[in-house]
């Protein structure tokens, strides 16, 4: 078996790695590059082989740096299907939509702007057209997605209906075993179940994004986030939260609907200004066999768990501009989660330069995106165009971290040491991904590589 991955390998976002077994290709997720726009727009210009030789592809979750390219495949000539467990095809059906109307939107306003045209790297025909494509399946059932190839979804743990992805062949006599780990997710989180913890396999591809670091720890989550709205309360300033619209929203809203219930916090009335998440946590909704047993406990004595008894979820532009207006505390939450795009940025522009106000920081942020520079605290923040100081308190929780730490990464792959697997380590930044192997190399892993992008390896 050959694998090649033609992105998060190196870095974080882009994540696609194409299989080569027995003379059929599988891809392993097909995602968009995220960071520097222009640079991000190249690279996703050009997936970096030639779709309709794709055999088979298998989705490990609905991010958009894992699934964003899916149009790509089939406007590019891809005719076979797309395999994923139900919770992410639903998902896929809003997000991957909501991708092309964001790049229609920018096209549009590059134009009004008298600036280069950047045309849409697709649009909703193309989003239509793929998920055409899409046959699901529920975790811990085996099918076969090319002759003798066989795939097996378990449990992530890091968004709804995310998948560790177990892929079974033969090869020269021998059954063969490749676990690719897709973004794991950490034990005891708010909502979903744990992780699965595999036993064996040949090569497994692990993901790394805090391959450097650890999150506090999650019991701290809700009393962290009750701090930083009661502060900012005091101040009588809002808590603008940029936020992942696929799971980051949800637990946070979970995390409200907690604190409301203990009286920890004071009333401020939250606000959820983004049209997609509001149509993902319809999806949660429907997929609660997704969830863990602590917030089925919830749903039986409480009800909803993403309804308070204030909050407010925006579908329309007027009502989001509204929210200019405000002037008594209130909790902000809107997309995108790297603050790239979205209505995050003229929330930010309009609350960056009060010292009143919080921004709430609680996911990874790529280097080049205008989150990163949040966290870094630079002085002058440039939003839409214009130039804002960053006078704002920063808070960042990265309890609320839906990635697996670097120990949780480290007792995942501690799993494989005595089977002697070829660990190949994807999706993470260079000091992630060195201080993950050096890791793993000290438990007694002895077979580690750093996959670099458009390098084949054999496994």
């Amino acid at each position: 078996m050959k694998i090649t991955s033609y992105g998060a390998a190196g870095g974080v976002t882009g994540s696609k790695h194409l299989l080569e077994i027995n003379g059929y290709r599988v891809l392993l997720d097909c995602g968009m590059f995220q960071g520097r726009r222009k640079e991000a727009d190249v690279k996703n210009r050009h997936l970096g082989f030639e779709a309709r030789n794709v055999n088979a592809t298998v989705l490990s979750h609905a991010h958009i740096d894992h699934s964003g390219l899916l149009p790509m495949l089939d406007r590019n000539g891809y005719n076979g299907f797309v395999y994923a467990t139900c919770a992410t095809r639903d998902l896929c059906s809003i997000m991957l939509k909501d991708s092309a109307h964001i790049q229609a939107r920018d096209a549009e306003w590059l134009s009004k702007k008298n600036r280069e045209f950047v045309p849409p790297l697709y649009q909703d025909i193309d989003v239509q057209e793929v998920m055409k494509r899409f046959k699901c399946a529920p975790y811990g059932d085996r099918f076969e997605v090319v002759p003798g190839v066989y795939v097996t979804f378990q449990d992530a743990g890091h968004v709804l209906g995310s998948a560790i992805v177990c892929v079974e062949y033969a090869e020269n006599g021998s059954t063969k075993r490749l676990i690719f780990s897709g973004d794991l997710g950490r034990k005891n989180a708010p909502i979903l179940r744990d992780p699965w913890q595999p036993d064996e396999a040949d090569t497994v591809i692990l993901e790394s994004t805090y391959g450097d670091r650890d999150h506090k720890p999650i019991q701290d989550m809700e009393e962290d986030l009750a701090q930083v709205i009661r502060e900012t309360h005091a101040r009588g300033g809002k808590v603008i939260i940029p936020s992942f619209a696929l799971e980051r929203a949800q637990e946070i809203i979970y995390s409200l609907k907690n604190l409301e219930s203990r009286l920890a916090i004071p009333y401020m009335p939250v606000f959820v200004d983004s049209p997609l998440t509001v149509n993902i946590t319809e999806v949660f909704r429907m997929h609660s066999e997704c969830f863990d047993a602590e917030i089925q406990k919830l749903m039986a004595s409480a009800g909803d768990p993403f309804r308070l008894h204030h909050i407010r979820y925006i579908q329309r532009v007027e009502d989001s501009i509204r929210l200019n207006f405000l002037k008594e505390p209130a909790i902000i939450i809107a997309a995108a989660g790297m603050c790239e795009h979205g209505r995050i940025l003229h929330h930010l522009k309009n609350n960056v330069e009060n010292p009143d106000n919080t921004v709430l920081i609680v996911g990874f942020q790529a280097k080049h995106t205008l989150g990163r520079r949040i966290v870094e605290k630079q002085r002058e923040l440039r939003i839409l165009g214009k130039t804002y100081q960053l006078n704002a308190q920063v808070r960042v929780l990265d309890s609320f971290s839906a990635h697996a730490g670097k120990g949780e990464l480290v007792e995942f792959g501690r799993r494989f040491k005595d089977c002697k697997a070829k660990v190949v380590l994807v999706h993470g930044e260079d000091t992630a991904l060195t201080a993950l192997r050096e890791a793993l190399t000290a438990e007694g892993l002895q077979d580690i590589t750093i996959q670099e992008e458009g390098v084949t390896i054999s496994a």
